[in-house]
């Protein structure tokens, strides 16, 4: 594989070894794409006007049908058809009909995303859209050929108020090897995952939330949870997301350190961060404090089945205001009562509460390689229609009177009991809208987090959404964004998808040591670590580090 740069201005660095089956070389330079990456990029939709004729004009619909194929996280709601509902077939009805395209909806698992995706590459079935939410994985895909050129003019020409909303954000993070590969969902300031907390169990163990202000805190409320017989802190195979760490980091976080550590798409095992993690994990699982089958909980529905049943008292998610999981809480435990852990609960004292910023994006997106001139318009075509404030409102809403009326202030009030037809998917069809944009928005700041929280607030338990901001606000200058490389990292490539296994199997053994054998067990799967490729990651991390390649 050629060595790539980041044109631009930054780039995270990760490559996977191997390019996939039936993925030919130099995809990214399909003959077949009309994308020019020379092209200089249109400031307006107006800019295209001059070149009338450059590019066909379907506004009145394809001669031929188009096959779309748009991705869409397959998150296994209950009763949930995620190809076919009633939003997907208002798309095809009021969009596809319209310009003689067959939009197919590709269900994505959220679980295990790269894998679904990688075998559907594999066998030339993927959707015309590539998506990530992080740039490592998005480079990854890159690296494998199956992204073709993009053309600016042709967004600007078939997407003119997407190209507008986004032009800028696709100018600075898009080019990647001196081409147009990416473009991007908006992202606004605010993010809705929360930690949840049996409140009940708290106060039965005679202590309050406001007592939870650091991990040794929270171990002697677990400490007093079994004692008490109620249960144990939840908890899930670390996997995907290499984030675990951060509050165990010294802060302020050094940014070299930051850079040659902080990477969520290779764990740090060997770091010192790391190691105090596990150690508290290790005193955790062999005092009885976390569940004892957390390493068999590879995906959500299994952490959230625990936390439902009462044997776990605390679950993190995306909270919305349809979410299920604290009815299906009550009907196991009538008692139940639920409030937001605070986020100094998992913080060892004399540190900070640090996590990671999110890069002024969502969804990173690139066009299938196997894509023709006429889906990759349909592709834009799309996402202008998607981004037409109407249509967009429409998704994350619903019908009005049915879903939701309209308070005095223009903001959609959710009926919670609705269960119509219209009725929306667990995360009100963000899965679906978050094409282009992460987070619902109103004309004003202060419309939309009072839209915000409407959302995110299932009925009777507002106060987790007013606590999830109140603590997002407190803890805003701890949080800091990964480092990007401004080269790709080669021994990332090679060794990735090695040290990711092996990782998931040391760090489990090293969890399940008795607590006298930590120390050995830990510095015997170090040295494993390293030697199975961790080091040489290391060393070429070190020497861009050195020669400035990062930011």
């Amino acid at each position: 594989m050629n060595k790539k740069r980041w044109y631009g201005l930054m780039m995270a660095s990760v490559m996977t070894a191997g390019m996939l089956a039936g993925c030919s070389g130099n995809n990214n330079n399909n003959a077949g794409s009309s994308a020019d990456p020379t092209n200089a990029p249109a400031e307006t939709a107006a800019n295209n006007q001059a070149d009338e004729g450059k590019y066909p004009d379907y506004s009145q619909g394809f001669k031929e049908k188009v096959s779309l194929d748009i991705p869409v996280y397959e998150r296994a709601f209950e009763g949930w058809n995620v190809t076919d509902n009633y939003y997907t077939r208002w798309v095809q009805k009021e969009f596809g009909d319209k310009y003689n395209i067959e939009v197919n909806y590709i269900p994505i698992t959220r679980s295990s995303e790269v894998q679904d995706y990688e075998q559907l590459l594999a066998s030339h079935k993927a959707p015309d859209i590539i998506f990530h939410y992080d740039m490592p994985q998005a480079l990854t895909y890159y690296g494998e050929d199956v992204m073709q050129p993009l053309d600016w003019d042709e967004i600007a020409n078939y997407a003119p108020t997407y190209w507008g909303n986004m032009n800028e954000t696709i100018k600075q993070y898009g080019i990647v090897d001196d081409q147009n590969i990416f473009f991007f969902a908006a992202r606004p300031e605010a993010d809705n995952f929360v930690n949840i907390i049996r409140k009940d169990w708290v106060e039965k163990v005679g202590m309050k939330l406001e007592d939870l202000t650091s991990l040794e805190k929270y171990n002697e409320m677990l400490a007093k949870w079994k004692e008490a017989g109620l249960g144990v802190a939840g908890g899930s195979l670390l996997q995907n997301n290499y984030n675990y760490s951060y509050a165990f980091r010294d802060w302020p976080v050094d940014q070299k350190y930051r850079a040659l550590y902080s990477d969520l798409s290779v764990a740090d095992l060997p770091s010192a961060d790391t190691e105090r993690y596990l150690r508290n994990l290790n005193y955790q699982y062999n005092n009885g404090l976390v569940d004892k089958e957390f390493y068999l909980r590879n995906d959500d529905n299994k952490v959230k089945a625990e936390f439902v049943a009462g044997k776990t008292g605390n679950y993190g998610f995306y909270l919305t205001n349809n979410t299920d999981v604290f009815a299906a809480t009550l009907a196991n435990n009538p008692d139940a009562e639920f409030a937001v852990m605070p986020p100094y609960a998992g913080v060892p004292e004399g540190r900070k509460p640090q996590g990671r910023a999110y890069w002024p994006f969502g969804f990173i997106m690139g066009i299938n390689y196997e894509s023709s001139a006429e889906e990759r318009a349909a592709v834009w075509m799309y996402l202008e229609w998607l981004s037409q404030p109407e249509n967009l409102f429409k998704f994350q809403n619903g019908i009005e009177g049915e879903n939701y009326t309209l308070d005095a202030e223009g903001i959609a009030v959710k009926n919670p009991d609705y269960k119509g037809e219209s009725v929306l998917a667990q995360n009100n069809n963000k899965d679906y809208w978050g094409l282009v944009t992460e987070i619902a928005q109103y004309p004003d700041a202060e419309k939309t987090l009072k839209a915000n929280l409407r959302n995110w607030s299932p009925a009777g338990y507002e106060h987790l959404a007013e606590d999830l901001v109140k603590y997002y606000n407190e803890t805003a200058e701890f949080r800091t964004p990964d480092a990007l490389f401004t080269t790709v990292l080669e021994t990332v490539n090679e060794y990735k998808a090695d040290l990711n296994s092996l990782f998931q199997d040391l760090y489990v053994k090293i969890v399940l040591a008795p607590e006298a054998e930590f120390d050995a067990t830990y510095e015997a799967a170090k040295k494993d670590y390293l030697e199975a490729g961790f080091q040489e990651i290391l060393d070429e991390k070190q020497k861009q580090i050195d020669a400035g390649n990062f930011r």
